[in-house]
C-alpha cells in the first residue's frame, strides 16, 4: 500500500519507478501483494491501474541487484530526480501559499491574532491570509480555509476581505469567510456586510444582514442566500462544521482542513448529492461516515493516510 501512495503521488518519477522495481524483484510475493492493493485503484476511480507495465506479471520483470548495492550505482541524476519529485510533490502548493501569506495554519489547527487596527481574526484550519494595514487602507486576503472576523470600527477606513475574487466591505461588523474551489460563502453574525464580485459577463452587489449566508459562485457569479443560526455562524470556532445545501463533494473538500489523511470523493453520482447538517471536526471519520451514510456512502480507510468516500 505505501507503493501505492508513492506511485499515485508521484507520476513519471524516475527515481520512484526504479525503487519500485527493485522491490518487486526481491520476492514473488512483493507482486502478488501488490495485485492485491490494486483494488484500491478500482475504488479511486483508475481503471486501468497506472503502471500496470512494471507490475503486470506477464510483463517481465528486469531483476536487479539488491538495493544496498545498487545504491552505491546511482547516479548523481538518479538522487536528483528523487529530489525534485519530493520538492515539487511536497513544497509545490504550500510553497506558493507561504511565499504569499502573512499568516497561515496548518491542518486542524486554528488561530486567533489581532490586527494593528484592533480587528481581531480568527483562522480556521489549513487557512491563509494575507494583510494590508495603513493609514488609508485596510484590506485582507482569504488565500485558503476561513477565517473569522471581528471588525474594528473606522469610518474613514472601511475594511475588505477578498476571497476567490469576492470582496466583502465594512466598517465595523463580525463576520465569517470560507473560500473553497469555485465557491466562496460568507456567514453574518453581526452588522451589515456589502459583496461584490466581478463576474465574466457582469458586476454584481448586494448586501448581508446578521443571520444570513450566501455563497457565491466562481466564473459564474450565481447567488444562493439563506437564513442561518447565530450559533452556526463559523461553527468551525466550537468544534462543529456546518453546511447548508452544499455537495458531498464540497463538504469534504472543507472537512478536508481538519482532517489529516487525504480524502477522495471518485464517484461523481456521490460526489454531487447535497447535504445539510452540522458535522463534529473533532472526529472527522465519524463526520465523513454522517455525511454519505444518508446516499449508501462508506467511508474506506485505505490507509491511516488515505480515505476514499465510494458507495461499496
Amino acid at each position: 500500500m505505501d507503493w501505492f501512495l508513492n506511485l499515485k503521488a508521484q507520476p513519471g518519477c524516475p527515481a520512484v519507478e526504479q525503487d519500485f522495481q527493485a522491490w518487486l524483484s526481491h520476492s514473488p510475493m512483493h507482486g502478488r501483494a501488490f495485485e492485491q492493493a490494486l483494488k484500491t485503484w478500482v475504488l479511486l476511480g483508475e481503471v486501468p491501474p497506472a503502471y500496470e507495465h512494471l507490475w503486470k506479471p506477464s510483463a517481465a520483470v528486469t531483476v536487479l541487484p539488491p538495493p544496498r548495492r545498487r545504491w552505491k550505482a546511482w547516479t548523481a541524476g538518479a538522487v536528483l530526480a528523487i529530489a525534485a519529485c519530493a520538492l515539487v510533490l511536497l513544497a509545490g502548493p504550500s510553497l506558493l501559499l507561504r511565499l504569499q501569506a502573512d499568516h497561515i495554519t496548518r491542518t486542524a489547527e486554528s488561530r486567533t491574532l489581532t490586527l494593528e487596527d484592533g480587528t481581531v481574526i480568527e483562522m480556521g484550519g489549513g487557512s491563509a491570509i494575507a494583510t494590508e494595514i495603513t493609514a488609508s487602507v485596510r484590506r485582507v486576503t482569504l488565500l485558503s480555509g476561513e477565517a473569522f472576523f471581528d471588525v474594528a470600527h473606522d469610518a474613514a477606513r472601511p475594511f475588505t476581505v477578498n476571497a476567490g475574487g469576492v470582496a466583502v466591505e465594512v466598517l465595523g461588523t463580525a463576520f465569517d469567510v470560507q473560500l473553497a474551489d469555485g465557491e466562496t460563502t460568507v456567514e453574518l453574525a453581526r452588522g451589515i456586510v456589502a459583496i461584490s464580485y466581478d463576474g465574466p459577463d457582469h458586476k454584481q452587489s448586494f448586501e448581508l444582514s446578521p443571520g444570513e449566508m450566501a455563497a457565491i459562485k466562481h466564473g459564474t457569479g450565481t447567488v444562493m442566500r439563506a437564513t442561518i443560526a447565530p450559533e452556526d455562524v463559523a461553527a468551525w470556532r466550537t468544534g462543529k462544521m456546518f453546511v447548508n445545501d452544499v455537495t458531498v463533494g464540497a463538504a469534504a473538500e472543507r472537512l478536508q482542513r481538519y482532517h489529516h489523511a487525504w480524502i477522495s470523493v471518485p464517484d461523481p453520482a456521490l460526489a454531487s448529492r447535497r447535504v445539510t447538517g452540522l458535522y463534529d471536526l473533532n472526529n472527522p471519520d465519524s463526520a465523513l461516515e454522517a455525511m454519505v451514510k444518508p446516499f449508501g456512502g462508506r467511508v474506506h480507510a485505505v490507509t491511516p493516510y488515505g480515505r476514499v468516500l465510494a458507495r461499496f
